[in-house]
């Protein structure tokens, strides 16, 4: 996938957690670490590592298992500057975002896995990415999971209503086709920038419903 021509208004300085799983869709994490990036934010990111395995499969960028060599190849792939980025491990129970007295602004698990969807609806927290979500629920922060599943089962969704009314944001993987996408790419940045509006931080990705479609 290309990064070029991604348009990003600079006018945010939030922390924002992103956490990548196993699910399939890692272009929509790909790119939205770049725009968090490019956008200003303080980015704390944690990848599973079977979400390491379909990054490579799908976008072919193998990551290895140490922190700083991540930080390393993600610059190099996403071609930005990535001096706002901490990246964590699976146990990493020292990283600020592990305590609700340094809770980031918002969080996004994207994509997300059932697995993980069910791992917070449960308040788990035996991974840092489920306790940085455990956290953000209980300091009533944003807290938005991309779940990438189809069909969904009914324990799936008595999960994401358990958590939606806890007051987290549900957003499937649902490319929408108003903008008249011609590529898997423009699929992408059309996802990106939902959960980019629902961050509240600007962006120039596409163009919005009834504005020069």
């Amino acid at each position: 996938m290309s990064y070029e021509g991604i348009s990003v208004i600079k006018t945010s300085a939030a922390h924002v957690v992103l956490a990548m799983t196993g699910a399939s869709g890692s272009a929509y994490g790909l790119l939205l670490l770049k725009t968090l990036l490019q956008s200003g934010c303080q980015v704390s990111l944690m990848i599973s590592t079977p979400g390491r395995m379909v990054i490579q499969s799908e976008c072919g960028l193998a990551l290895p298992s140490r922190t700083a060599e991540i930080t390393r190849q993600l610059e190099k792939h996403l071609e930005c500057d990535t001096s706002n980025l901490k990246v964590y491990g699976r146990e990493d129970w020292s990283a600020p975002v592990a305590s609700g007295s340094n809770a980031p602004d918002a969080m996004v698990v994207c994509p997300c896995t059932t697995g993980t969807l069910a791992s917070i609806a449960s308040g788990l927290s035996r991974t840092l990415i489920e306790r940085a979500a455990d956290v953000v629920i209980k300091e009533t922060g944003t807290l938005i999971l991309v779940v990438r599943e189809t069909p969904f089962s009914l324990i799936h969704i008595d999960n994401m209503k358990k958590l939606a009314l806890a007051g987290v944001v549900i957003m499937p993987a649902n490319p929408g086709f108003y903008h008249q996408p011609k590529t898997i790419e423009d699929l992408v940045r059309y996802m990106v920038a939902r959960i980019m509006d629902h961050l509240n931080i600007e962006h120039t990705l596409f163009p919005r419903w009834g504005a020069d479609l």
